[in-house]
This record gives C-alpha cells, sequence and structure tokens, in this order.
C-alpha cells in the first residue's frame, strides 16, 4: 500500500513525505510539519537543528570545593590559609630525616632557617646551626608568620584568621586586606626582634591575626558600629597571651601594627599616594630599629 503525497504545489515535512506543510526550519530551511517544529526566538527550527544548537552550547561547570571555599571566605583569606597550610606540610616532609612528623615539624632544618630568632635578625651574629653567617636576616620578622609548632598551633591560627578575615576582606578589598597582614606580621616580628630573648624562637600567625583584630576595630570605630563584642573577643586574647609558651610581644606589635595600617588605609582611603606613603613609613618605623640595633654574638 503506498502513502499519498502532498498536494500538488506544496512541500513535504522532510521527515514525514506523506505530511504537506507550508512551514520550513528557519535555520536550514527544510520543511516542517507541526509534529517536527520547534518554537524558535524566530520562527520554527527542526529537530536536527534544535540538537546541534543544543550541542554547542556551552554548560556552566560546576565550582570546584576550593572556588566554593573562597567565595564564602575571601578570595585573600584563603590564599593566606593555603600558604601557611602549604608551609606547615613543607617543614613536615623536611622534618621527617630528623625524626620529627606531624607534631614534630620545628625538627627540620627548613623551620629553623625561617623562624625568628632576633639574634639573626639584628647585625652581625653566629647561633651554631641556625644562624653561622654574617649580615642580616630581615625576611625572619615576615616568614616566620608562616610558620607553626605543630598542628593545633596551626590549626588555631587559620580558624582565627577565616574568621577574622572574611568580613575584613570584604570591607577592604583583597589586596589592602592582605597589606593590613602583612604589616602586623612585620610589627609582631619586630616587636620580638626588639624586646625579646636574643635567642628566642617565634612563630606564627598569630600576629597577623592580632593586627587583623586592630584592624577590626578601627573599620567598626570609623562605621559607627558597636565596639563591645569585639573588645570581649580582644579580652579574651589578652589573656590567652599571658599564658606560657605564648609571644605577647609578637601579640601586641601585631595589634598595633593592624591598628595603624587601617587609620592608614580606612582613613586615607581617597588618596592612594597617602595610603602607599603611610604604609612605608609603619613598616619602615618597624624594621629599621631593628637593623640598627647593634650585632648580638651568641
Amino acid at each position: 500500500m503506498t502513502q499519498p503525497g502532498p498536494p500538488p504545489g506544496r512541500a513535504a515535512c522532510y521527515r514525514h513525505s506523506d505530511r504537506a506543510t507550508g512551514i520550513a526550519c528557519t535555520r536550514c530551511g527544510r520543511p516542517i510539519c507541526p509534529d517536527c517544529m520547534r518554537q524558535a526566538s524566530v520562527g520554527f527550527h527542526c529537530p536536527e537543528c534544535v540538537r546541534e544548537g543544543q550541542a554547542s552550547v556551552r554548560r556552566p561547570r560546576g565550582q570546584s570545593g576550593v572556588q566554593r571555599f573562597a567565595a564564602r571566605w575571601g578570595a585573600a583569606t584563603t590564599t593566606l590559609v593555603a600558604l601557611n597550610v602549604a608551609a606547615y606540610l613543607v617543614t613536615v616532609i623536611a622534618a621527617l630525616p630528623n625524626g620529627g612528623g606531624v607534631m614534630q615539624n620545628d625538627a627540620s632544618t627548613l623551620f629553623r632557617e625561617f623562624s625568628l630568632f632576633p639574634a639573626c635578625v639584628t647585625g652581625e651574629f653566629r647561633i651554631q646551626g641556625i644562624c653561622d653567617g654574617g649580615g642580616d636576616q630581615p625576611w625572619r620578622l615576615l616568614s616566620s608568620a608562616f610558620l607553626h609548632f605543630g598542628l593545633f598551633h596551626l590549626v588555631m591560627n587559620m580558624l582565627a584568621l577565616l574568621v577574622l578575615g572574611a568580613d575584613l576582606e570584604r570591607y577592604l578589598g583583597r589586596a589592602r586586606f592582605v597589606v593590613v597582614f602583612l604589616v602586623s606580621a612585620v610589627s609582631g616580628g619586630a616587636a620580638v626582634a626588639l624586646f625579646a630573648d636574643p635567642i628566642s624562637q617565634t612563630v606564627g600567625a598569630s600576629g597577623g591575626v592580632f593586627g587583623l583584630l586592630g584592624a577590626a576595630a578601627v573599620v567598626i570605630v570609623h562605621n559607627k558600629g558597636d565596639l563591645r563584642p569585639l573588645v570581649s573577643v580582644l579580652v579574651l586574647n589578652a589573656i590567652i597571651s599571658f599564658l606560657p609558651g605564648i609571644s605577647l610581644l609578637g601579640h601586641l606589635g601585631g595589634l598595633i601594627g593592624g591598628m595603624l595600617a587601617a587609620v592608614v588605609l580606612v582613613y586615607g582611603r581617597r588618596s592612594t599616594a597617602l595610603q602607599i606613603t603611610g604604609l612605608a613609613v609603619l613598616v619602615a618605623a618597624a624594621v629599621v630599629p631593628v637593623l640598627l640595633q647593634g650585632p648580638t654574638l651568641v
């Protein structure tokens, strides 16, 4: 049995030869019947053109866990946490040949080379097995802020960094937030280098974290907010700073450095030149006295 064709003068659907139609696909021009036509923004498309169009559309890729984490806590805050964690893992691996491990990462030579020993920063020095050469090592003021004694020390500082950093980064912006953290870390290191025992060893991001506390206080005052919740946190952390093994000097220096850096950035926000000059003066005020302190021979 043969199926009848379309009436004379009318085209047949390209998929159904027995169906006459006066509609054609706006993309390829093939005649299509009502069952085959697909609504488009302009006219109708045939099923094949619809499939081709869908195949050419790039579907959005889902965010990775790291991307979601950065979106929640801030890209700069996440980066600082990642750098601290990476430094910790490197020191753990470097400590293994010396009998160290996850909780004894300070057994590595690398850990000692980047820790803050005041005697290694000021003038000519000699500490057997740590800084045997001559010359200054001012980078220890900052490098020590990315090292931690064991896993518990790291976790506590990183949790504090996340909690304080998320909101502060949104307010200051990524670059200014990082600057506040770094200036605070250097200021905390300078306080230790100037006033602590020359052969004491200090590490940790707490100087930078205390600087973020100070910066948060400046932001709250600037916006006429309620300072009482932050004061409670400051008092609690001040009490902790007096516990054995905690660097009170590092915390105090970081707090002052962070507050002053925030003052420069918040109240001088209309002038980039003023901000840069103010921050440069702060860093110089912290580092220069350390370098001029004079030689320490041990």
